[in-house]
């Protein structure tokens, strides 16, 4: 029987390219492509795809937000996540949501053919030097859950009132939480904390 393979990249253009690709493989059948990490989890519903080839930075949700609903949600689908970061805080990531591959967007399509069936055997394939960038990348990433939410949303522009009313916290919450956040990465202000927090891909 063929591996049903479900493609969700952003970028029609190279998400068209690696279903052409994969669609020359005979055991390998493309059954479906999404170009936002909320399509990728309606596709994923409906069809029940045997591997997801995941995008790491898509619109709506990331790869790794998908993966991890994946995990929470029970569905038997296996996840390789495609990047071309070698960041440590998207590996930590993604190990905690079990996907089973970590690749390069660059890998040629053999490899990534090879890994789909390594994957589906049960096996876990990981780019050597994600693996490595991971390993350069100082420390595992400082910041609890709630501090990440909040670095978060902050990102997004919002200020320490509009983080208050979205996590349902008081304004000194938020104030200390900050505090804390940037005591741990050691950054002067918010701007500095963010970038270095997006940089490591602890958000």
């Amino acid at each position: 029987m063929s591996i049903k393979v479900l493609i969700a990249e952003d970028q029609r253009m190279l998400r068209g390219a690696l279903a052409s690709l994969l669609d020359f493989e005979n055991d390998i059948d493309v059954i479906g492509q999404a170009g936002d990490g909320d399509e990728a989890l309606s596709l994923i519903a409906t069809h029940q795809p045997d591997v997801c080839l995941l995008d790491i930075e898509m619109p709506v949700r990331s790869g790794l937000e998908v993966a991890e609903q994946v995990k929470s949600l029970g569905y038997a689908s296996r996840i390789i996540i495609l990047t071309t970061f070698a960041r440590p805080g998207y590996f930590e990531r993604a190990v905690q949501a079990g996907v089973q591959g970590y690749l390069l967007k660059d890998e040629p399509s053999e490899r990534l053919a090879e890994a789909i069936r390594r994957v589906m055997d049960g096996r876990r394939e990981v780019s050597p030097e994600l693996v490595f960038g991971t390993l350069s990348g100082a420390g595992a990433n400082p910041l609890t859950e709630r501090e990440r939410e909040v670095l978060r949303l902050a990102a997004e522009g919002c200020s320490s009132n509009d983080i208050a009313s979205k996590l349902h916290l008081s304004y000194g919450t938020v104030r200390n939480y900050m505090s804390e956040i940037l005591s741990k990465l050691n950054a002067k202000n918010r701007i500095e904390a963010i970038s270095m927090a997006e940089e490591k891909g602890w958000i």
